[in-house]
């Protein structure tokens, strides 16, 4: 099983089609890219170059610091700035600070990359961004990531990935939110989130024993059965290529997650191969490169898995997951 574009749309109710989120120029830090992100950080947060130049240096690379981003909006509510419109700056930071704290978290937990900033240029153009796509992109990357032995920590938004946990597992780990309103909020608000800063090592060994013990009937392949828009799986969920955000590309292949989708699971072809692929030991010597057609994600009503591809419909959910193929997925993963 893994996190499809529908469980994002599902549970986090933003776009999974649209324009790709990514900035070419900012890729890598150089004396061009270090000088317009500088010049962007000035004009699109309406502070002095000299000021931008001097938080550029502080931050070490093409990010700003969270803090000094925060009282950018503190400092800009009250503003009478007349040359610029100190509530579009105001927005553009709390923006920036939002996106950094949830679908592109990174592991530093304190810097935010001026990239997104260019994304935020035209504020009328921010909803046609396909942001749950590239939040997707972004934490499959960083799933690959922790696998490595010297990785202890992820980046990425771990709100979708617990929620799917909640949505797909019958563990009892979620505590529900009583406010929660179906069809009101989104389906992430069901559960009121945890937060353990350190988590038992016995804890740990009983829910990897328990993940281990699951049974077909005790996973729940379809959650969304009853709650999708006239009973139809979202189109984009049977997309197959490739998500991107900024410089990640990672392959999305649902015809190895059908069952999630109400359909009979066949055992599918080996996923795509990368490029390129040096999996170290730790992050730093983790990197995946793959293909990339921006035209294939923009155009993905053109890259739909064929019908007979997706497989029947189930009849039953449990007979989404025929046992022969439960046992070639255990022979892959274990």
């Amino acid at each position: 099983m893994s996190i499809s574009l529908e469980d994002v749309s599902m549970l986090l109710k933003i776009p999974v089609t649209g324009k790709v989120v990514a900035v070419e120029n900012f890729a890598r830090y150089t004396d061009e890219s270090r000088s317009d992100a500088i010049k962007l950080v000035s004009k699109l947060l309406g502070v002095s170059i000299e000021d931008a130049e001097d938080e550029v240096n502080i931050s070490k690379g093409l990010t700003v610091q969270k803090c000094w981003l925060k009282s950018r909006w503190c400092l800009k509510a009250g503003s009478r700035n007349t040359t610029y419109p100190p509530v579009e700056c105001t927005a553009r930071a709390y923006l920036l600070y939002l996106l950094s704290c949830t679908l592109f978290a990174d592991k530093s937990g304190s810097r935010v990359s001026i990239a997104l900033l260019k994304l935020l240029e035209d504020l009328a153009d921010v909803g046609n961004y396909a942001g749950g796509a590239a939040a997707l992109a972004y934490l499959y990357r960083h799933l690959g990531s922790a696998t490595r032995v010297q990785v202890s920590q992820i980046a990425g938004y771990l709100t979708l990935l617990e929620g799917w946990v909640y949505e797909h597992f019958k563990l009892g780990l979620a505590t529900p939110n009583a406010k929660y309103m179906d069809y009101v909020h989104p389906r992430v608000c069901r559960w009121v989130q945890k937060h353990e800063t350190v988590m038992n090592i016995d804890k740990v060994g009983s829910i990897r024993r328990t993940l281990d013990g699951l049974r077909p009937s005790e996973v729940t392949w379809d959650p969304y059965v009853n709650h999708r828009e006239n009973g139809v799986v979202h189109a984009m969920a049977f997309y197959s290529g490739t998500l991107k955000y900024m410089d990640v590309v990672e392959p999305y292949h649902p015809e190895r997650i059908t069952s999630a989708f109400g359909h009979v699971q066949s055992i599918s072809d080996p996923p795509s191969r990368p490029l390129e692929a040096h999996r170290g030991p730790s992050a730093l010597k983790y990197s995946v490169k793959y293909g990339f057609q921006a035209d294939n994600c923009e155009r993905w009503r053109n890259h739909l898995l064929a019908p007979e591809v997706r497989g029947e419909k189930a009849e039953f959910e449990f007979l989404a997951t025929p046992t022969i193929y439960l046992g070639s997925s255990k022979s892959l993963t274990h």
